[in-house]
C-alpha cells in the first residue's frame, strides 16, 4: 500500500481500507480459480493494482461517467479504478464466467456499489458508455471494431468520449491505423518505478 499512497495522497479511509483488502482476497481466490500468473500473485499492488490506478492519474473522471472494463479477467483495471472513482459506474465484462465471478466477489467482499460484472463477449454488450478501459486484451484495431458501438454520444467529461488502453511493448504497429487521432502516453511519465518503463496508455477518442 506503500507503493499507492506514494501516487495517490487523497485516498479516503474508505479508500484505503478497500485497497488494502486486495492482497488477501486475490490470494485467497488465485489458490481458487487461476486469474493471475502464480508468479506474479506477489507483485499484486505494482503490477495490477498501480498499473490499472494509472488511467486515474492520466484523467479523473467526473461523477455519473459510466466505464466499461472490456476482458476484465479478475477485475483489472476496473475494481482499483472503481475504488478511486466512487462515483462513477463501472461494468465489468469477460468472456471467461470464472472470472468474472472472480471479480463479483471481490467487489462484494470490499463494499463496492459502483461495480456491475457481468458474462459476456464485447460482441454482445449492448450498452454505452463514456470510456471503455481495458488492459492489453487484443490488438487495438480489433478492439476498436468490437466496441465503437458502445461509445456514447453524450459527453460530460473534458477528455472526449473514447477507448482508454494499457499497453506495452512494441505498439507501432496496431496504432498505425489511429496515429492521426491517438494520444500515447508513457507510464513513466506519471509514475516512476521501473516496471512501468515500457508500458503506455492508449486514448483513441471515438
Amino acid at each position: 500500500m506503500e507503493l499507492i499512497r506514494k501516487y495517490f495522497h487523497d485516498l479516503t479511509d474508505v479508500q484505503t481500507a478497500q485497497l488494502e483488502r486486495l492482497d488477501g482476497l486475490y490470494h485467497e481466490w488465485n489458490e481458487k480459480i487461476n486469474v493471475i500468473s502464480r508468479k506474479d500473485i506477489d507483485n499484486l499492488y505494482l503490477h495490477h493494482v498501480l498499473h490499472s490506478l494509472s488511467i486515474g492519474l492520466y484523467t479523473r473522471f467526473k461523477p455519473d461517467t459510466s466505464i466499461l472494463d472490456f476482458g476484465t479477467g479478475g477485475g483489472f483495471p476496473g475494481i482499483p479504478l472503481a475504488i478511486l472513482f466512487p462515483e462513477c459506474r463501472f461494468r465489468l465484462i469477460d468472456g471467461t464466467g470464472k472470472k468474472i465471478k472472480v471479480a463479483t466477489e471481490i467487489a462484494n467482499a470490499i463494499g463496492l456499489k459502483n461495480v456491475e460484472a457481468v458474462h459476456l463477449r464485447g460482441e454482445d454488450e449492448k450498452g454505452r458508455y463514456d470510456y471503455v478501459v481495458s488492459r492489453a486484451v487484443m490488438p487495438l484495431p480489433d478492439l476498436v471494431k468490437i466496441v465503437k458501438k458502445n461509445i456514447s454520444h453524450k459527453q460530460i467529461n473534458a477528455l472526449p468520449n473514447g477507448i482508454i488502453c494499457l499497453k506495452g511493448g512494441n505498439i507501432n504497429e496496431e496504432i498505425k491505423p489511429f496515429r492521426k487521432i491517438i494520444e500515447v502516453t508513457p507510464i513513466a511519465t506519471m509514475i516512476d518505478e521501473e516496471w512501468f518503463a515500457e508500458k503506455n496508455i492508449l486514448y483513441l477518442p471515438l
